[in-house]
């Protein structure tokens, strides 16, 4: 009977024992808009990784995701766990404000850098290979900390960095370009106040998404999927939807958000596309490693 009675006590005192919280997951689909839905959000990769500011989807169904904090991460297909790092350092072996991320064609990695500002080719494993000449004409005219947040390669070859905010002086923003290492045409792209571009992504032909990110302390972020047309200029802007327009699928905030679904998303990237010719979009979050904020996928599909 004591033995019974232990066994007892002890299977209660399991019971009772504080288990780990499992990460906020919400399954749509939902509608954001006429063209765009929301699929699902997942917090999986909260406490694993941080600072994420750029996604980028392998051949092979990973995700590369780049830290800002010079750290490049190798996530499983789920997007919900990191399978390997690999630390970057500039030439000079300086860390990088590593914002914006495109896997070129022969596997190597180009990475906008945000106090340079600089472009930078990197071997997968992380060691430099060179890196793309600046344009003279926006040398000490960027904002702080506002430069290149969007990196994409459009189907010619034609590489497009984004200045996340306009130079000093000016109220448009601007699309830099590269053709192989020889800067480019400079497009410049109309951007509500109080925004900024956050990512860029080719969507094959010659069309790019791009999110705008803008933040108020009592209302939170204003986060915008927009489809940009660089071959006009300037260019054109379409919005596809307001994502605080999305349903919330029960995500929570940490912060006063409008919609709590939302948080500071800057990475995105194409995950695949429907027969019907809709994309899907992986998104995420930078936490900026402020307890306040969380690292959040979001799995979209949005009709051009």
């Amino acid at each position: 009977m004591r033995l019974l009675l232990l066994a007892a006590a002890l299977l209660l005192a399991g019971c009772g024992a504080p288990q780990p919280t499992p990460p906020a997951v919400g399954n749509g689909p939902g509608p954001c808009s006429p063209s765009t839905s929301i699929e699902s959000f997942s917090d999986a990769l909260e406490g694993q990784v941080a600072n994420l500011s750029a996604l980028a989807a392998r051949p092979d169904g990973t995700v590369y995701a780049l830290s800002d904090r010079s750290v490049l991460y190798t996530l499983d297909a789920s997007a919900t766990r990191p399978l390997a790092s690999v630390p970057l350092a500039d030439p000079a072996r300086k860390p990088l404000d590593s914002e914006s991320l495109v896997v070129d064609r022969d596997g190597s990695l180009l990475i906008g850098e945000e106090t340079g500002p600089q472009v930078l080719r990197y071997s997968p494993d992380g060691r430099p290979l060179g890196s793309l000449p600046i344009p003279a004409d926006i040398v000490g005219r960027t904002q702080d900390n506002a430069t290149f947040e969007g990196l994409a390669r459009q189907p010619d070859g034609t590489l497009v960095a984004s200045l996340e905010k306009p130079l000093t002086g000016e109220t448009d923003t601007r699309l830099l370009t590269w053709r192989g290492s020889v800067p480019g045409p400079e497009i410049p792209m109309p951007l509500p106040a109080g925004l900024g571009v956050s990512e860029l992504v080719a969507v094959g032909d010659g069309r790019l998404l791009a999110l705008e990110r803008g933040f108020e302390r009592t209302t939170g972020n204003t986060v915008r999927l927009v489809l940009v047309d660089p071959r006009t200029s300037p260019a054109s802007v379409t919005v596809l939807a307001d994502l605080g327009a999305c349903p919330s699928l029960g995500a929570t905030a940490k912060q006063p958000q409008r919609n709590p679904l939302l948080d500071n998303i800057e990475g995105m990237t194409i995950t695949g596309r429907d027969p019907d010719g809709a994309l899907e979009l992986l998104l995420v979050s930078d936490d900026n490693d402020n307890p306040e904020q969380v690292t959040r996928t979001y799995r979209l599909r949005t009709t051009l």
